[in-house]
């Protein structure tokens, strides 16, 4: 019996925010509409600690997500719908590098002595943020797909953000790695639930690299390393603050190896990236010639009778 998949997948799944961008996406949304966006987390954290001081647990990512509603219906944000946060993710500035280095990871392993193997490189978002504003920046064209927070619309003019119909935190983007790793994402008519054997997953989690920046990546660092993937913590240059969190989490051994987030071809954090899709790259290439081998078998030899 065939394989579902053929497991010549290596994914690479980046945290957004602090990793792949410097700041936070909402601030170009903050500044289109002039909205404080000290004042906006501040009332944010305040609304958090209020319910948790009342015993009600508490979502952070859903408090944010409602804040911003709040900020629609009370006509700060009087015109924001799904089309206008994707036209303010076109202000999102990224790393060094960055959105090229990117594409220049796939074509890595476009060159002769891997395409018997057909292997090839993904990219994934896995956010707490905006999937509207990550699908309107200039990284959107190099990934194969993103995991963050939605809204829907109101139907009546004019049609503002109403609803939120997707949360994605730092507990459920574990999820997300599942999902990836059964092929979910590609195929809806596999449940991630559903037991799958390992050998038959579209992408072992041993040929997946996440890249974050701090303590709310840790559970997808744990749930990667576990399973003998590959993790990286990266940090802002200009931030002291951030070298220490990116430091405390290698020291734990957290993560495999930490950088600044400058993302080239010649930079810590992109050779030891480039480092390892080579690393996943040969081993992939090297089990496909084991399997080729035991499917094919030895070809058939002549024999010499010496007694006709």
């Amino acid at each position: 019996m065939s394989k579902l998949f053929t497991e010549n997948v290596i994914a690479i799944l980046w945290d957004f925010d602090c990793t792949l961008i410097p700041g936070y996406m909402q601030d170009p949304l903050f500044e289109r509409y002039r909205v404080d966006a000290q004042e906006f987390w501040r009332q944010v954290r305040s609304q958090a600690e209020q319910h948790q001081q009342n015993g009600i647990q508490v979502l952070k990512e859903l408090i944010y997500l409602n804040q911003i509603l709040s900020y629609v219906k009370a006509g700060r944000f009087h015109d924001l719908n799904n089309q206008r946060l994707k036209e303010l993710g076109q202000g999102i500035n990224f790393y060094e590098g960055l959105p090229d280095f990117l594409g220049e990871i796939k074509q890595r392993v476009n060159h002769a002595d891997k395409q018997a193997a057909k292997i090839t490189v993904e990219h994934y978002v896995l956010s707490s943020g905006l999937r509207k504003m990550i699908e309107g920046s200039a990284i959107a064209q190099y990934l194969d797909g993103i995991w963050a927070c939605e809204f829907v619309e109101s139907k009546q003019a004019p049609h503002v953000l109403e609803k939120i119909v997707y949360v994605i935190d730092h507990t459920t983007k574990t999820r997300a790695v599942f999902e990836i790793n059964k092929g979910a994402n590609v195929d809806p008519d596999i449940d991630v639930n559903a037991t799958m054997p390992e050998d038959e997953r579209r992408v072992p989690i041993q040929q997946m690299i996440y890249v974050g920046d701090g303590p709310s990546d840790v559970p997808v660092f744990s749930v990667i390393n576990e399973r003998k993937g590959h993790t990286l913590a990266v940090y802002n240059p200009r931030s002291d603050k951030a070298y220490k969190q990116a430091y405390q989490l290698n020291e734990e051994k957290r993560v495999n190896h930490y950088a600044k987030a400058v993302f080239t071809t010649d930079s810590e954090a992109g050779s030891w990236l480039l480092h390892t899709v080579d690393k996943l790259a040969e081993q992939i290439r090297e089990r496909h010639q084991r399997e080729v081998k035991e499917q094919v078998g030895k070809p058939l030899e002549h024999t010499h009778d010496h007694n006709r």
